[in-house]
């Protein structure tokens, strides 16, 4: 039988973010373990160097894998958690292109746990290499996809938001009468929990203009700090939120939904087509994110840092290390 191969053709494709993160285990004795940890084997610190290997290997993944497309990469990262006498190491790769990054994670992952296999063989002939798999993978038509078995495996950087008074709005006609559960509000709810803050509020109204003005002026005269809106910002007839809260504001941040779509558009194009922007209302700030759950997310990835420097500015407290040093 005559055997064909060949690459498939993405040139027709659309250029995404892509995302994927890999992860394995390996287990050791606990001699080699405690070795491991010491950075101190007969060849050297065992995790640096197969932090090493691991990017390298990432890096190199089409010259190895025959029809593998070769990719610009952005990032690649190797980090490992240390439990008993088990390495997990985990290989997060990051590209724009046509085609995913799952194979240069899983073949990063994968000389990562050969290098710890090799540098401590000599000292330990019985290591175990398991549960090799892809844990994620984000980008393309498909969106993001997770593996069953995954846990909350990603690093995000925590921002501080302590002491602040906040609330959640969610603008929404059917999760306001109950037709389905409001998702897109309990993910800002956590990301304000795990940011500390203070006091949070949060409600589920209909997608009225006066609803939503009343509740961002009884937070200007309670003195809320910071107000996140979730819905409204589409360009259907009942999406209303930036009309509504532009009568009432004092000034508008448009930077704020300017990095929103930029952001959101590694992912999709229908970014272009949010209308997220944010607002001073008296000393409150009031950030507009979409109304899916994904973009929600993604909104708080791009920006971060930018809301606690906004409020700080806000208060008229230093927002530079530079102004910091000079009021001290």
């Amino acid at each position: 039988m005559k055997q064909e191969f060949r690459m498939i053709d993405v040139g027709e494709k659309e250029i995404t973010r892509r995302r994927a993160i890999a992860s394995g285990e390996i287990t050791v004795s606990p001699k080699t373990m405690e070795m491991i940890k010491l950075g101190n084997s007969p060849k050297g610190n065992i995790l640096a160097i197969a932090e090493v290997a691991g990017i390298m290997a990432a890096k190199t993944t089409s010259q190895i894998i025959p029809l593998c497309h070769p990719l610009l990469l952005d990032s690649t990262r190797i980090w490992f958690d240390l439990q008993n006498y088990t390495v997990t190491a985990r290989c997060e790769v990051i590209c724009h292109g046509k085609t995913g990054v799952e194979m240069e994670a899983l073949f990063g992952l994968n000389a990562s746990l050969l290098t710890i296999y090799d540098l401590a063989k000599a000292v330990d002939p019985i290591i175990e290499i398991s549960n090799v798999r892809l844990e994620l993978k984000e980008g393309g038509k498909s969106g993001k996809w997770e593996h069953p078995k995954t846990k909350k495996i990603e690093k995000t950087q925590k921002i501080e938001l302590s002491g602040i008074k906040a609330g959640v709005i969610t603008l929404s006609d059917r999760a306001s009468h109950g037709i389905y559960n409001d998702e897109s509000g309990p993910i800002l709810m956590n990301f304000l929990q795990e940011s500390s803050v203070a006091e949070i509020s949060y409600d589920v109204i209909p997608d009225e203009k006066k609803a939503l003005q009343d509740l961002i002026l009884k937070a200007k005269e309670q003195l809320i700090d910071l107000v996140v809106v979730t819905g409204g910002t589409g360009i259907s007839e009942r999406d209303i939120t930036p009309e509504a809260i532009t009568e009432i504001a004092d000034k508008e941040l448009i930077g704020f939904g300017e990095l929103q779509r930029q952001y959101g558009a590694h992912f999709t194009k229908a970014s272009w087509l949010s209308r997220s922007t944010a607002f001073i209302v008296g000393k409150t700030l009031v950030v507009l994110f979409p109304g899916s759950p994904k973009a929600v997310n993604q909104g708080l990835e791009c920006l971060g840092e930018l809301i606690p420097h906004a409020l700080k500015m806000l208060k008229g407290e230093p927002h530079h290390k530079e102004e910091s040093k000079v009021t001290k």
